[in-house]
């Protein structure tokens, strides 16, 4: 007959079985999916962000890097706990139609047009933006549009409309690639083409050949950046709690400042809310 196991040890045999018995899982399994755009994905600045967050709260941040319309509409599934996003009109609207909530001013960069050297449209050194496109227009020359429903995309569409003209109706030399912004730059520069791009991908993008930044500095170009919590009133199996975090913390004076200390070759490329300097 078999002598019964001392409970000490029977004890012992199940913690061993079961090492994650008695730890704080919760800790380690703090998660959050953030919504967010190209650019703050292509530029390096999560990757520098990101970090520096999940050492101070324990929260990961899982990004989906897609244009800003995508981002929305991302969010007005439910499919993600915040967004970090650049098209205020779309902010706005996702927010009226109950999709979010506390939309806050994040941070903000600029547009810059950039296209090749031999510049045949001639608008180097312009900082208007309309006119820019008009020349690029009337030139018959390429230009290569994300055409995916960025917050890019959609700031370069008003600024054609702005000039009066119908983009699409320009003929074969506009480009439509539905692309983000690294495949459109490498395609602008593969076709000698202009194209409208964030300063902080441009910092980031290695593959320029002839292309050069020819127009800045028009406030038309300005480029402000948002954070939404997706309303968990609509949709209550998001993470909530710790997307609050992550969206308190953007704009808290320490995300503030890793927000501020992220450089490209030197030069800050983002800037907290308020602290841009005028172009």
């Amino acid at each position: 007959m078999s002598r019964p196991i001392p409970r000490r040890l029977a004890l012992l045999a199940l913690l061993l079985a079961a090492p994650t018995l008695g730890r704080p899982a919760a800790a380690q399994d703090r998660a959050i999916t953030l919504a967010s755009t190209t650019s703050t994905e292509q530029s390096g600045l999560f990757g520098h962000l990101l970090p520096i967050f999940q050492r101070e709260t324990g929260i990961t941040v899982r990004v989906v890097a897609v244009g800003t319309g995508q981002a929305l509409a991302i969010g007005a599934k439910g499919d993600a706990d915040a967004l970090l996003v650049h098209d205020r009109a779309g902010e706005d609207r996702f927010v009226a139609e109950g999709h979010g909530l506390d939309r806050r001013d994040v941070m903000a960069n600029d547009f810059v047009i950039v296209g090749p050297a031999a510049d045949p449209a001639g608008i180097k050194g312009g900082r208007d933006a309309t006119e820019a496109l008009a020349r690029i227009a009337r030139a018959k020359a390429p230009f290569a549009s994300r055409g995916d429903d960025s917050g890019t995309n959609r700031t370069e569409l008003r600024l054609w409309k702005k000039a009066g003209i119908e983009a699409r109706g320009i003929g074969a030399s506009y480009r439509e690639l539905g692309q983000g912004m690294g495949p459109t730059l490498n395609a602008a520069a593969a076709m000698d083409a202009y194209t409208l791009t964030d300063r902080a991908t441009w910092a980031n993008f290695k593959n320029r050949q002839t292309l050069v930044i020819l127009v800045q500095g028009d406030p038309a170009l300005f480029n402000p950046y948002g954070s939404i919590l997706v309303n968990p009133a609509k949709f209550p199996q998001i993470h909530a709690a710790d997307a609050k975090v992550w969206h308190d913390w953007l704009t808290s004076e320490r995300g503030r400042a890793a927000i501020a200390s992220f450089r490209i070759n030197g030069e800050q490329l983002f800037f907290p809310t308020g602290t841009m300097p005028s172009q």
